[in-house]
């Protein structure tokens, strides 16, 4: 089979990868100059299943209605006419409901827990090959994931949430302040503001924009076909079903299924063809920070849940990311926001030290309403969706890839996730 996989990120990257695993002859299309240079390139660093409460939930609407505002707040919506924001904000408004959110946490946890193995046997396999580790190209650490409170409603919300995850297959313990400081030495200067943590141990970290730039070469190696520099301008289609894409050159490149993997131009890029995708973007921020060899700075991976802020050690760099900006396809950085992920930083830990400039950047993630991604066959014979993961591209990227190869070659996947059914939610 001829499989053309439209985008380069971590989900194209290892979509092409487990296709090509799977026998199918493949060509990744990359308007950029090399893989995962966009929303790929400095998250937050975390294999999370643990993240797998999304925004939309019985508790968002006050906490959003309070941040109004603030131009510092986790989540800040810009005003603006915008048809598209307003439709995936009432569809958010629905999945707030508690059935739906339940619903939606067991679909991401379903996804990211059978995710997790497929990265950790991905890793074996790559090592079997080579006879090398190969975490790490990308700093993986295999330390778990932290979340800390500092807010005792934060807290009690989070007890019922780890709960939740513990029904669906997800290990969540929570922790007190000296359990969690235990676990972590670089959180004692922050005692007195903790009030609690949970720890998910078999969560990991690692540099997403490593991983697919490393995970690009060893597929180029096996036979995959990067064309880099190739912007797309729509899909070729004939007698109703898709063919391939268009490029901007004029080239056609033909294919017996195409994988739009597009990220947050997932829905802009359909939306000529009279496909209306969920999908909005949610600009999320990051700063890295070369510590110096007497940081005081946390090894295990860390979510600050009322700040919506990680930290991730990858290698001697600490990164520090998170909040949602929803303000189109603007990709403008904003001060008062990348400073505030500075000071969080500092407050928590007041004896971190760096060298060099702080390097800021932000990133579209493809946020659908309910946070669960789009994954199966799209509204046209021989189109195939894998995009919409949110906050989680990097936590899913593997499950995602490797349960859309088994659609496409007519298995059923393992999962147990509402995989899409002829474009349906598409």
């Amino acid at each position: 089979m001829k499989v053309l996989v439209l985008g380069a990120g971590v989900i194209g990257t290892t979509s092409a990868w487990y296709l090509r695993a799977a026998g199918c002859e493949v060509t990744v299309c990359e308007r950029r100059e090399a893989a995962g240079l966009e929303t790929s390139f400095a998250n937050g660093g975390q294999i999370s299943v643990s993240h797998a409460e999304p925004w939309a939930n019985p508790h968002a609407l006050p906490q959003i209605l309070s941040w109004l505002g603030k131009e510092d707040s986790p989540i800040l919506f810009r005003p603006r006419f915008d048809m598209a924001l307003l439709r995936w904000g009432c569809q958010f408004l629905g999945n707030c409901l508690p059935g739906r959110a339940r619903e939606n946490v067991r679909a991401i946890v379903c996804l990211a827990l059978y995710s997790r193995a497929r990265l950790q046997a991905l890793r074996e396999t790559l090592r079997v090959a080579s006879g090398e580790d190969f975490g790490k190209r990308y700093d993986a650490l295999e330390k778990g994931i932290l979340h800390l409170y500092t807010d005792r409603r934060e807290f009690a919300r989070a007890v019922e949430a780890a709960r939740l995850m513990r029904d669906f297959g997800l290990e969540r313990v929570p922790l007190g302040v000296d359990a969690a400081i235990a676990l972590e030495p670089a959180l004692s200067d922050m005692r007195p503001l903790l009030v609690g943590g949970d720890y998910t141990a078999e969560d990991e970290s690692g540099d997403a924009h490593r991983f697919t730039q490393a995970l690009a070469a060893r597929a180029a190696a096996a036979g995959v076909v990067f064309r880099y520099g190739a912007e797309i301008s729509g899909l070729h289609e004939e007698k109703g079903r898709v063919r391939g894409a268009r490029l901007k050159s004029g080239e056609i490149l033909t294919a017996d299924a195409t994988v739009l993997a597009l990220g947050s131009f997932s829905a802009p890029f359909l939306r000529p063809c009279g496909i209306r995708l969920p999908v909005y973007p949610a600009k999320g921020y990051s700063v890295t920070l070369d510590l110096t060899a007497d940081a005081v700075a946390p090894t295990v991976s860390l979510t600050d849940d009322g700040h919506k802020i990680v930290f991730s050690r990858l290698g001697e760099r600490l990164r520090v990311a998170g909040t949602a900006e929803f303000n189109g396809f603007n990709l403008d950085l904003n001060p008062v926001r990348c400073a505030a992920l500075l000071a969080r930083a500092q407050t928590l830990f007041p004896r971190l030290a760096f060298r060099g400039e702080p390097q800021y950047w932000c990133g579209l993630r493809p946020a659908t309403p309910s946070n669960v991604p789009l994954i199966g066959p799209g509204a046209r014979p021989g189109l195939w969706l894998n995009t919409g993961h949110g906050t989680l591209g990097w936590t899913m990227a593997c499950g995602s890839a490797a349960a859309l190869t088994d659609l496409i070659q007519g298995r059923r996947p393992e999962p147990a996730f509402p995989f899409l059914r002829g474009g349906e939610g598409a």
